[in-house]
């Protein structure tokens, strides 16, 4: 039977928030910071399993957070950068299907809903990448390396990329595979734009977002996201 799987990444350390542990597990409303995903992930009911991708220095904390939520079936420490962290749950995740349903999710994201999840599981349906993205109330500019405005982007057509981002295993992997054999590339800021580049014949579906699905960066940031959860 074909699994769908979310996979929280939950390897960096955010030392922009401080207080000496990382910011995924500084509390907030009550519970650590990421396991507000992990809950999301686990009321959906499109979701069959959960893999977290802990900062490596934590992993006995994710592994006790863990216990408390069944469809949890692995923790594993995360890589250097981003990117790594997607490599080490793609790694473990290899032996699945190609047409596996995977979705990646940033655990600074806390705000995330079973509602979004599912959406983005429908759209793998007809899709083999799709992203949860909302649109930029703001004009953007275009900058040069000067400081000085080179463009203004039309705003009706750019969006503002938030997660979780779905895949069918297969082409995430394939994606990264390409990319890995670059010796250009170097990291990835999100998945959707590893697919893009290296396989551009892929379309990717665009899903509505929220503004309340913030990524928690900053003290401002924090402060915004108890406010959110509290109303």
């Amino acid at each position: 039977m074909q699994r769908t799987i979310g996979v929280i990444l939950a390897g960096g350390i955010g030392s922009r928030l401080g207080g000496g542990v990382p910011k995924q597990l500084l509390p907030l409303a009550g519970k650590p910071l990421m396991e507000h995903s992990v809950a999301a992930f686990q009321e959906s009911g499109g979701i069959d399993e959960i893999v977290i991708v802990m900062q490596p220095d934590y992993l006995p904390q994710a592994e006790t957070m863990a216990a408390r939520y069944q469809k949890i079936t692995k923790v594993l420490p995360g890589g250097a950068s981003r990117t790594g962290s997607t490599l080490a749950a793609l790694e473990h995740l290899r032996s699945m299907a190609p047409a596996t349903k995977v979705l990646i999710h940033d655990a600074a994201r806390p705000l995330v809903t079973a509602q979004i999840i599912e959406a983005v599981l429908a759209a793998l349906d007809t899709h083999d990448a799709a992203s949860v993205a909302v649109p930029s109330h703001d004009t953007i500019f275009e900058v040069g390396d000067d400081g000085h405005v080179t463009s203004v982007l039309a705003r009706q057509r750019l969006r503002r990329v938030q997660t979780p981002q779905g895949f069918r295993l297969g082409t995430i992997s394939r994606a990264y595979g390409q990319a890995l054999a670059d010796p250009g590339f170097d990291q990835a800021t999100d998945d959707c734009s590893v697919v893009l580049c290296y396989l551009p014949e892929v379309p990717i579906a665009v899903i509505d977002g929220s503004d309340a699905n913030i990524k928690v960066t900053t003290a401002q940031d924090f402060s915004l996201a108890e406010h959110l959860l509290a109303s």
